[in-house]
């Protein structure tokens, strides 16, 4: 049912009923009809609605839209996954590029770092492998979020 639908993307979206009326340009009291199911939106907020929140128009209005509706929470999922992955990438470079700026500049903060290890590879090594996971995690799910 349409109303249910637009309550669900809403909140998924994290949106108050005033957020998604500016969006939308219309009164808090119109999308408050929708949601309740007392009005419905006109063919041209429809469009506005199926376009704001990645959906189609089929899924809004049909009740039968078991394989779209996976698709819908997979699309406001996505965008998590791509900001933890962003997130973790980021965090893995500036990691790299710290460590090389400090092996160049301070050369005593490598030596302190290989001998706080206690596995056979120095805590440089370690330290270059972590990076290089992170980077690694960060970009498969970047990947992962794009496919869907």
């Amino acid at each position: 049912m349409l109303s249910e639908k637009l309550y669900k993307l809403r909140k998924n979206s994290g949106l108050s009923q005033e957020q998604l009326a500016e969006q939308l340009n219309v009164s808090r009291q119109a999308i408050s009809k929708w949601e309740q199911g007392t009005a419905v939106p006109e063919s041209e907020k429809l469009i506005s609605i199926s376009e704001y929140f990645s959906v189609t128009v089929d899924y809004l209005l049909k009740d039968d839209t078991v394989g779209i509706t996976d698709t819908t929470d997979e699309v406001v999922v996505e965008k998590p996954k791509m900001i933890v992955g962003i997130v973790i990438c980021i965090a893995g470079i500036v990691s790299l590029v710290i460590w090389g700026f400090l092996s160049i500049v301070r050369p005593e903060v490598s030596n302190q770092l290989s001998e706080a290890s206690m596995v056979t590879i120095d805590g440089n090594g370690i330290f270059l492998i972590l990076c290089v996971v992170a980077i690694v995690i960060g970009a498969s799910f970047l990947l992962k979020s794009k496919k869907k």
